[in-house]
């Protein structure tokens, strides 16, 4: 028995030392694992609690699983800087399975790489196609979705949903991934669809969660930057404030969810430290904080609290839809500024990193 019990230590044992030496950093055996396990432990607990008859269950459960996507969702951001795995591979392996969670897998782990790494090495939105054009041919869609959004249903969000479930059907340069995207597309949708036929109420409620995850990240995203986008992703074009990195952090915009409690910004990875990031993209989200302390000395006017970020939120739920800046727009330090009174700065919309076009 002896033998026995010794025999398992020394393979736990083996099994933290080859997990560690896969990380990126020692110190991500606390974070990324901890961070991992919550996800695969919120996802599969939310789930169950959908079906459960008490609906004070069914709240906690729905709440659980939109944070489970959501930090699913920023854990593939962590992936696509390979920031969890010392391998470019391992961490694609990781970003692929946390893909299936959070409802991005219908495009490809890469597509979404690629576009994004774009965001940081052209210090620019690229982005397949103008939103503002698309919404000035379709005026009564327009109208029907700053409706639903001033019922706070991501309406805008679900738009680009849609094209990215249909990806290789909508866009003309990924027709190549058709069968991939028809595959994911009969998994998932007939898991869905089974769900609405036998249990319509655990249905609606995902649909909930998911859309609260929508909010989420749309909500840390709305105000992180005042680029504009252009449409370029696929006609590659030299854009303008490529590798300029004071005008980076000039038009980057910082909004933690606290600082004087910061690990209430665990709850989004510290995703709103983004003047760290962006300063310095091969950094954890667990050391962003540090590195936000040394870039400003801990000045809380360098970022945009977050009673401002609700009120703006709140306020330009409806404007951010189609939002072409004019010429005299606030930018850079007087968008910050404006912003920090909750009275300016409409902020973006529907630019996730989950999206590839």
């Amino acid at each position: 028995m002896g033998v026995s019990v010794q025999r398992k230590l020394n393979l736990v044992v083996a099994g933290k030392m080859t997990i560690a030496t896969a990380l990126k950093e020692r110190e991500g055996l606390r974070y990324n694992v901890i961070a991992l396990l919550y996800v695969v432990a919120g996802y599969i607990l939310g789930l169950a609690g959908l079906f459960h008859s008490a609906w004070p269950i069914n709240l906690v459960a729905t709440l659980l699983l939109a944070h489970a996507m959501t930090i699913a969702a920023y854990l593939i951001h962590e992936c696509g800087h390979n920031l969890v795995f010392k391998r470019s591979r391992d961490n694609a392996h990781l970003g692929r399975f946390l893909s299936w969670i959070c409802g991005a897998a219908y495009g490809t782990y890469e597509d979404m790489r690629y576009k994004h790494f774009r965001h940081h090495v052209d210090n620019d939105d690229v982005v397949w196609f103008k939103y503002e054009e698309w919404f000035d041919k379709h005026p009564i869609t327009l109208r029907v979705i700053r409706l639903l959004e001033w019922f706070y249903i991501p309406a805008h969000d679900l738009i680009m949903h849609f094209i990215m479930v249909f990806t290789s059907f909508i866009i003309p340069q990924r027709r190549n991934q058709r069968v991939r995207n028809v595959t994911v597309i009969l998994i998932r949708g007939g898991l869905f669809i089974a769900l609405l036929v036998f249990f319509p109420k655990a249905a609606l409620l995902y649909a909930i969660a998911y859309m609260l995850m929508m909010h989420i990240l749309r909500f840390m995203d709305a105000l992180q930057h005042d680029y504009p986008y252009n449409a370029t992703l696929f006609d590659y074009v030299q854009a303008p404030h490529k590798g300029d990195f004071e005008w980076e952090q000039e038009h980057t915009f910082s909004v933690p969810l606290s600082l004087r409690y910061p690990r209430l910004n665990w709850l989004t990875l510290n995703f709103g430290y983004h003047n760290a990031h962006h300063s310095d993209m091969n950094v954890p989200w667990y050391r962003l904080p540090d590195l936000h302390q040394q870039l400003t000395d801990g000045d809380p006017e360098k970022v945009i609290p977050f009673s401002c970020q609700i009120k703006l939120y709140h306020r330009n739920r409806v404007l951010r839809v189609n939002n072409p800046q004019p010429d005299n727009y606030p930018q850079g330090a007087e968008y910050l500024r404006t912003a920090r009174t909750g009275q300016g700065a409409i902020g973006g919309n529907a630019a996730s990193f989950l999206t590839s076009f």
